[in-house]
């Protein structure tokens, strides 16, 4: 069923509870959220540049785990703000990109949506900037099930927030962080807008069908060691993710010449989910952009994807 589109209604919410289950096949299943830790954040540093108030803090995401993070308030607020999860690419210093603090700056989103505004959260994934914690020691399968845990806690701190209206909030990211913002909006419908950058494709035009980066430590081990890095063996594929989030907001950045997410299968995975947007009355809350660049995020799509936002978050 991997692939398919659904239009009708009933046939999409059964189709997306299927999704649902299927990534959990691959991921593990996702931990109960009826009894969760108090987030006891910590804040260890405090810093005002440029109008913004960035701190940097940590969050419990779960018992014997600290989530690494940095929060970025812009200065000023009259009322609640929305807000933006901000989660970064594959890079050493993590959370450090996207708050403006290194690395490349076409990846400072996190501190670019600051400025217009938003309040941003940017939590380390694991094994990335300060974050040393081993899902697999604690019971994981694997690290994007880890990360979706803590992730959607992060939004649970966004909510808590005084200068967040808790209505209000999307989630960004590019490569890494662009199939996580896909992965953690899939269970959590609280964010009303997603923007992946050079997140995904299909599996059966990922790397020509072989599926073995996906199945490394910092994504799916089961995907090699139940589904034999296969794609035809694959219980799900991002075309069913995409559909799954129908009818909220998503905005797709899938440059023509991305070594890693060839382009053709985002242009597949779109095509076989308009139909449920288009369904649910939501056609144009599906865009997808495709600049003649490499793996990057250049910036005549984050200011598109950054005015997609505003007319998801704000009415604008």
């Amino acid at each position: 069923m991997a692939g398919e589109s659904v239009g009708d209604l009933t046939q999409w919410q059964d189709r997306r509870a299927h999704t649902l289950e299927s990534m959990q096949l691959v991921m593990g299943p996702l931990p109960d959220r009826s009894d969760l830790e108090s987030l006891d954040v910590e804040v260890l540093e405090t810093v005002r540049i440029a109008g913004i108030e960035r701190l940097r803090l940590s969050y419990v995401a779960e018992q014997g785990d600290r989530v690494p993070a940095y929060l970025l308030i812009p200065q000023g607020l009259v009322n609640a703000a929305p807000a933006m999860l901000c989660l970064h690419q594959t890079t050493a210093i993590g959370k450090c990109e996207p708050a403006g603090l290194g690395g490349n700056p076409n990846l400072h989103y996190g501190l670019e949506l600051a400025k217009r505004g938003y309040v941003t959260l940017i939590p380390d994934y694991p094994w990335f900037g300060d974050n040393e914690f081993n899902p697999y020691t604690h019971g994981y399968a694997s690290a994007s099930m880890k990360g979706i845990w803590n992730h959607m806690r992060a939004v649970d701190l966004l909510e808590e927030l005084p200068e967040v209206d808790g209505d209000r909030i999307g989630c960004i990211g590019h490569s890494l962080g662009g199939h996580n913002t896909l992965f953690v909006a899939a269970f959590d419908e609280r964010l009303r807008v997603m923007v992946s950058s050079c997140g995904f494709n299909t599996f059966s035009k990922y790397m020509g069908g072989d599926l073995v980066t996906w199945s490394s430590e910092f994504y799916m081990p089961r995907i090699a060691d139940r589904y034999g890095s296969d794609p035809a063996l694959m219980p799900w594929d991002f075309s069913d993710m995409v559909a799954a989030l129908a009818p909220r907001a998503l905005f797709i950045n899938a440059p023509l010449h991305d070594h890693n997410f060839e382009v053709t299968g985002v242009m597949d995975c779109v095509e076989a989910a308009m139909p449920t947007y288009q369904a649910q009355g939501a056609g144009d809350r599906l865009v997808a952009t495709y600049p003649d660049t490499g793996h990057e995020f250049p910036a005549s799509e984050r200011e598109a994807a950054y005015s997609f936002i505003d007319a998801a978050l704000r009415g604008e």
